[in-house]
């Protein structure tokens, strides 16, 4: 039974953020960067696709490693955290740092620690929230830096220092929620989005 809901909440992160990515397709193709956007959530389902994989490596029981699919898992987030970012960007200076930032959290984990592309995953994820504040200015997107970073990273330290997986079940929903978060924000503002980056 708990298999079952670990396996769930792992494979929700990996659909909804893919379904809305698709939906975005054509949802936001009037906007100057649209296709940043589907790329954004796609590559987010494709992160948590990578954790699933590593975790029928050590047996669907957390652990802190390094690998290749933890490496794929750390490097799809960047990916898709620096879309949804530079989505909604028109400073080619702004864009360039955030690519920069992407490209030095997925070499860093590579070359030299995990701890240091965590660090510039975090940076990226500050640069997004005030973007997207600033763009859209929606009281639901506080839903993001809620269950997106304080959520998760609080079930998370509780999942590495107490080894209870229970914690465990708890971060793919609470991601899952971010990631409508930014779908829900979208809908809302497609309008306004459309006529400032078209």
């Amino acid at each position: 039974m708990f298999f079952f809901l670990l396996f769930s909440a792992h494979l929700q992160a990996v659909i909804v953020p893919i379904i809305f990515g698709i939906k975005s397709i054509n949802k936001f193709k009037n906007i100057k960067n649209h296709i940043l956007i589907p790329f954004g959530f796609i590559f987010l389902g494709l992160a948590s696709m990578f954790e699933m994989i590593d975790h029928t490596k050590t047996n669907w029981i957390y652990i802190d490693h390094s690998s290749l699919f933890n490496w794929l898992f750390y490097t799809f987030l960047a990916l898709g955290l620096t879309s949804l970012t530079i989505s909604v960007i028109k400073n080619k200076f702004a864009i360039t740092t955030n690519i920069f930032l992407c490209f030095c959290s997925i070499v860093s984990y590579l070359l030299i620690d995990k701890t240091i592309a965590l660090t510039l995953q975090v940076i990226i994820s500050i640069f997004l929230i005030i973007n997207w504040q600033r763009m859209f200015k929606d009281w639901i997107f506080i839903a993001y830096p809620i269950f997106g970073i304080v959520f998760t990273t609080f079930f998370g330290t509780n999942l590495s220092i107490t080894g209870n997986q229970i914690w465990h079940v708890f971060i793919g929903p609470s991601g899952t929620i971010s990631v409508i978060t930014f779908y829900l924000v979208l809908k809302r503002s497609k309008n306004k989005l459309s006529k400032i980056l078209k």
